[in-house]
């Protein structure tokens, strides 16, 4: 599999690694959120930017970037915009949704950016080809907070992902049944085989928890963990989530 790497995060290689959200809804709480995760130990920061109330103010989002940078830039930060169909806070149009995804982009308020794969093909492809100018990662993501499709249609959307450009490609799904649980993780284990690039996948709340953990056994090569507030059911606080990582780590065949 090849790796993703960005300020020294190793994308894709070894143990997966620990992404941590930033769900802020105003300057204050992000402020707050960055300070209780200073020093903690953890991979990649996400800002959730749909949860930010002044996500309609191009200027406010770049004065709460500057402060996240701030206080965590030696940390890689995610830029997300998550819709509402797939677990977001706020409707926007697409027109904006592209906007502030370039803005992100061009002024470098992140160094990577996470774009949704049922935006739109040509939002998709304009935005991934200013991101890789620019050297910047982009994550395709999928999310079904209802459902878990079959198997093959969850490898169908994965490589869908990788053929509109994306460098890391993501699937969260909602299991009904344990059965569920299984069609994500044997998707994911078929698309590590069929991709060299790395792949976030996750069977969302308690039921798939165990896909949160197992991801170097399957092939995902990151997992969501919290620092207080959780953006997504079933994500588990981080030094829960160490200790099971490693223990797995360690008794991987070498």
């Amino acid at each position: 599999m090849k790796d993703v790497c960005v300020k020294g995060c190793s994308i894709g290689t070894g143990i997966p690694k620990i992404c941590v959200p930033i769900v802020a809804r105003n300057i204050d709480e992000l402020f707050s959120q960055a300070r209780a995760m200073n020093n903690k130990d953890f991979d990649i920061v996400e800002w959730r930017v749909d949860w930010f109330k002044d996500i309609l103010k191009p200027d406010c989002i770049r004065r709460a970037s500057r402060i996240l940078r701030g206080i965590l830039d030696h940390k890689p930060i995610l830029f997300t915009f998550r819709t509402p169909r797939e677990g977001g806070k706020i409707e926007i149009d697409m027109e904006y949704y592209k906007k502030i995804n370039m803005m992100a982009i061009e002024e470098r308020l992140a160094d990577m950016i996470d774009i949704e794969l049922f935006c739109g093909d040509a939002i998709i492809t304009d935005i991934v080809s200013a991101a890789h100018k620019k050297g910047v990662p982009v994550v395709i993501s999928n999310h079904d907070f209802e459902k878990t499709p079959p198997r093959a249609e969850l490898v169908s959307r994965l490589h869908k992902a990788e053929e509109l450009g994306g460098d890391i490609l993501k699937i969260a799904v909602m299991p009904q049944n344990i059965q569920d649980v299984l069609e994500l993780l044997g998707a994911t284990e078929q698309m590590s085989r069929e991709s060299e690039l790395p792949l976030i996948t996750m069977s969302m709340g308690s039921k798939g928890l165990i896909s949160r953990l197992s991801g170097e056994v399957f092939g995902s090569a990151v997992t969501f963990g919290t620092i207080g507030l959780a953006s997504a059911p079933g994500q588990i606080e981080i030094d829960a989530l160490h200790y099971v990582l490693e223990l797995l780590h360690k008794n991987q065949p070498k």
